[in-house]
């Protein structure tokens, strides 16, 4: 499918696979190596779709039955972009694809998972747990799948069939890849 957004045009190829929660959580949750590198992160409990949670994550995920799992790998039509123009190519995917979990989590009563760079709802304003506010938009805000500590990487890999790919030189990749999911 062809996408076009206003500064870059882009071609996007989108895949899904589904697979038992159960099972998605014991090849693909890593919470010792990803937590800690959430840790290390700037965002780390700084805003709602980072940990710490105050709740634990495998007793809200357990009682869902099926994962689905959703890739998009987005290629820009034009070569040698910067590493800076990933946000603005990515983010009317990342709108359209969170619409579309909120609306597919109200119809199956699922739990449906972001993306890691952190929430749109607010717009410029700083994220409320910076002052110990409730979330604004708690019906729409929703952490990613490697917040909660599942190895993206190896999802890619061997559920998408595509490997990430990272910037070299200040330069994008070939393409670049969001992952989201619902559980259901």
């Amino acid at each position: 499918m062809n996408n076009s957004n206003i500064f870059h045009p882009v071609t996007t190829h989108r895949m899904t696979a589904q697979l038992p929660v159960t099972e998605y959580i014991a090849r693909f949750y890593c919470p010792d190596c990803f937590l800690n590198l959430c840790a290390e992160c700037h965002n780390y409990g700084q805003r709602y779709t980072c940990p710490p949670f105050d709740y634990d994550v495998l007793e809200r995920i357990s009682h869902y039955s099926i994962a689905t799992i959703i890739g998009v790998q987005i290629i820009p039509e034009e070569k040698d972009l910067p590493l800076s123009a990933a946000q603005e190519i990515m983010t009317p995917l990342i709108r359209s694809l969170s619409d579309e979990l909120l609306c597919e989590e109200q119809r199956t009563g699922g739990l449906s998972f972001g993306f890691a760079c952190g929430c749109m709802w607010c717009g410029h304003l700083p994220c409320a747990r910076l002052s110990q506010e409730p979330c604004r938009h708690p019906d729409k805000m929703r952490p990613s799948l490697e917040a909660y500590g599942f190895n993206l990487t190896k999802t890619a890999e061997e559920l998408l069939h595509t490997p990430l790919l990272w910037g070299t030189n200040n330069q994008l990749p070939a393409y670049l890849m969001l992952i989201c999911g619902i559980f259901d």
